[in-house]
């Protein structure tokens, strides 16, 4: 009988439908089912519901009985609940409670009939109300199995390409010091012994000086950017040491003011994790240098709980994160999506406000691992 009852909703032979519930028996009218809706319906690759108020599934295509791995006669009729754990159903009561004529969405866990679990997407709407007076609620259940997949995968190709990115940048670092830098500081040398060679005062012993001093400017430019590409003192020193090194030569070098506080793990974070919170931050420098026009840079470094934060904040011109959510090719757009990526390595996220003509706050928050993360509150 259940069978038959399942043919002729999906076929359109049934106008309306008698449940049994708490409060006794309902009759629910399936206005504009019309037998091509219903054709339409069964050809999605999602799974729709109609459920009453208190989640009895008045409707369901196949697709969804097919990823629940129960037979759909099973499914029309019983409760949504069976299908959710008690955590999900609470925030699926929440969300019907909050979602207005607007809809709503949240991702839960679908108890298959096999035991399995799987993550899903739940779209809700308000129906209009039945013949009973009562209202009703469509569900969409979007199977995300495969887009965690793809998650996962990219997630996994950021990470090889970030590990790529540093043994690379490290490779470049170790031949502009060994050789370039080498040969830079030998070609400064012969100079030096050309200038004293040359007639005091005359204007091609002040050439030789001039080219000498050119050459020491090169030299101490190819240093730092080697030392930018593979900060070998993050090993020797930490975290805090080298932030402070850094925003000292990067004022001296820009005249952009930079003040750093916070806290002093007494423990050193992962290699990861330092490595991760440097790179973000020479990226917020980066961009302060080249786009930001900004006078003071502050930069906060705390343990908050189970995490640390790197906050970088400045007093520049500001810009719009939506314009530059990284999915250009605009350099700032790829900044921050490095920003992103770097942080994701590590399980962490990062948080971006910006205000034109306000300035800008980069905010940058990482999971902490079991360990002696202590920490006091002293300026870094």
């Amino acid at each position: 009988m259940a069978e038959e009852t399942v043919r002729a909703i999906r076929h359109g032979e049934v106008d309306s439908v008698l449940v049994a519930g708490k409060e006794g028996s309902q009759v629910f009218t399936l206005d504009g089912a019309e037998h091509a809706y219903r054709v339409l319906i069964e050809s999605m690759n999602e799974g729709a519901l109609m459920l009453t108020a208190d989640k009895m599934i008045l409707f369901a295509n196949q697709c969804f009985a097919r990823l629940v791995q129960c037979p759909l006669e099973q499914v029309i009729g019983s409760s949504f609940r069976r299908f959710l754990s008690a955590d999900d159903l609470t925030a699926l009561r929440q969300m019907i409670k909050q979602s207005g004529s607007s809809g709503a969405k949240i991702q839960a866990l679908l108890k298959a009939g096999n035991g399995s679990n799987i993550v899903v997407q739940i779209s809700i709407r308000p129906l209009a109300k039945s013949g009973s007076d009562r209202a009703t609620i469509g569900v969409v259940v979007t199977d995300m199995t495969e887009v965690r997949r793809t998650e996962e995968m990219l997630r996994a190709l950021s990470h090889r390409v970030v590990q790529a990115q540093e043994t690379e940048r490290g490779r470049v670092a170790r031949e502009l010091h060994d050789h370039i830098t080498q040969l830079l500081c030998a070609i400064l040398v012969r100079s030096q012994t050309l200038a004293d060679n040359l007639t005091a005062r005359g204007p091609a012993r002040r050439e030789a000086l001039k080219l000498r001093a050119l050459l020491g400017q090169a030299a101490e430019e190819v240093e730092r950017i080697s030392r930018d590409l593979r900060p070998s003192v993050l090993a020797e020193l930490g975290l805090s040491l080298v932030l402070r090194d850094t925003s000292t030569k990067f004022a001296a070098r820009t005249g952009v003011s930079v003040k750093l506080a916070g806290a002093q793990l007494t423990a050193r974070l992962p290699a990861a994790m330092e490595l991760a919170l440097y790179r973000i931050f020479q990226e917020a420098l980066k961009n302060v240098e080249q786009h930001a026009h900004a006078q003071h840079v502050t930069v906060r470094l705390t343990k908050s709980g189970d995490s640390v934060q790197l906050v970088i904040t400045d007093d520049g011109v500001g810009f719009d994160p939506a314009q530059s959510s990284g999915k250009g090719n605009s350099p700032a757009g790829l900044g921050l999506l490095s920003m992103r990526e770097r942080a994701t390595y590590v399980g962490g996220a990062v948080e971006i406000k910006s205000i034109h003509r306000a300035g800008t706050a980069i905010a940058v928050r990482i999971p902490l691992p079991p360990g002696p993360w202590a920490a006091h509150g002293v300026d870094l």
